[in-house]
């Protein structure tokens, strides 16, 4: 039997031959492997081969033959390494030990109630002191923008987070606030401020300031401010930021989509809004202030705060 192209078969296997011995030039011979012309690489066509000396069954898997049994009393010998191949295998090695260079190990102290922060130097304004405050107004205030724009003026690492923002991340049954308050927004309202003060004392936790914005009501403690201070600790600084109406009517105009209400619910927040005058809070009435101003006179109006915390 020879191969379609006119090449013998493969030598049968013997010792210390076997499939890996195999090389090209014993499969395909010719002039250019070595055989000088006119030698036979192997027996002449046709023939006849003796078979191997114990022939495997026909499927079975050539392989070299088996050893020799060692003498009487004496431990079989140790398998040679494996020579580097295909199928050699790799030895298990120890999982290495994490680098504290590396990310995804770092250990972060766990978020606790805010404290009062420590009295800032004269005249420096909030300066370098970590701290959380709460911005409140009505829609169309400019809370976020000032609230925004606060944070990114400061010296040290500070977060800005808006709590409807967070409201907005239920995507599929969202409590639109032009609907009315009723359960369903409440509820909202509430897991999105509980998630707000946990992010709001785990950056403070981690030395990060965080100033958080929300229309908090004075004629709702419990559900307000009350809420606020019991997610987010006894150290965090409430301001008022309230604008005369025709100003929050002119803003409230330029929103779009579910944040834009109607000017009645706008005058309504608004008027119950000024409850707030008497309650010892700070306002700050910002109709004459651009952004840049409202921040620097906030950041005087916290200066002062952290020096006399407000009793609330």
């Amino acid at each position: 039997m020879q191969h379609a192209v006119g090449a013998p078969l493969p030598p049968p296997h013997g010792p210390g031959q076997g499939p890996a011995a195999w090389t090209h030039s014993a499969q395909h011979p010719g002039p250019s492997m070595g055989h000088p012309p006119g030698v036979p690489a192997g027996p002449p066509p046709g023939a006849p081969m003796a078979p191997p000396a114990s022939a495997p069954p026909h499927g079975a898997p050539a392989g070299p033959p088996p050893a020799s049994p060692p003498p009487h009393g004496q431990p079989p010998a140790s398998p040679p390494p494996a020579a580097p191949g295909w199928n050699a295998s790799v030895p298990p090695q120890a999982p290495m030990p994490p680098s504290r260079e590396s990310t995804g190990h770092i250990q972060l102290p766990p978020g606790g109630p805010v404290p009062i922060p420590a009295p800032p130097q004269a005249d420096s304004g909030t300066g370098a002191t970590t701290l959380a405050v709460l911005l409140i107004g009505p829609a169309g205030a400019g809370k976020t923008t000032v609230a925004r724009h606060w944070a990114n003026q400061r010296r040290v690492p500070t977060a800005h987070i808006s709590l409807d923002d967070v409201r907005e991340w239920v995507c599929s049954g969202f409590a639109d606030p032009q609907s009315g308050w009723n359960d369903n927004s409440e509820a909202q309202y509430r897991l999105a401020r509980r998630t707000c003060g946990f992010a709001a004392r785990n950056f403070l936790a981690n030395g990060i300031s965080c100033i958080l914005d929300d229309a908090v009501f004075p004629d709702r403690p419990v559900v307000g401010l009350g809420g606020w201070k019991r997610h987010v600790g006894p150290g965090l600084l409430p301001v008022v930021l309230l604008p005369g109406l025709e100003i929050v009517l002119e803003r409230n105009a330029e929103r779009s989509g579910n944040r834009r209400l109607s000017d009645e619910e706008v005058a309504g927040i608004h008027g119950r809004m000024a409850g707030w005058y008497g309650s010892g809070l700070p306002i700050i009435d910002n109709s004459k202030y651009d952004v840049e101003t409202t921040a620097r006179v906030l950041d005087d109006v916290l200066a002062r705060s952290i020096a006399s915390p407000p009793n609330w």
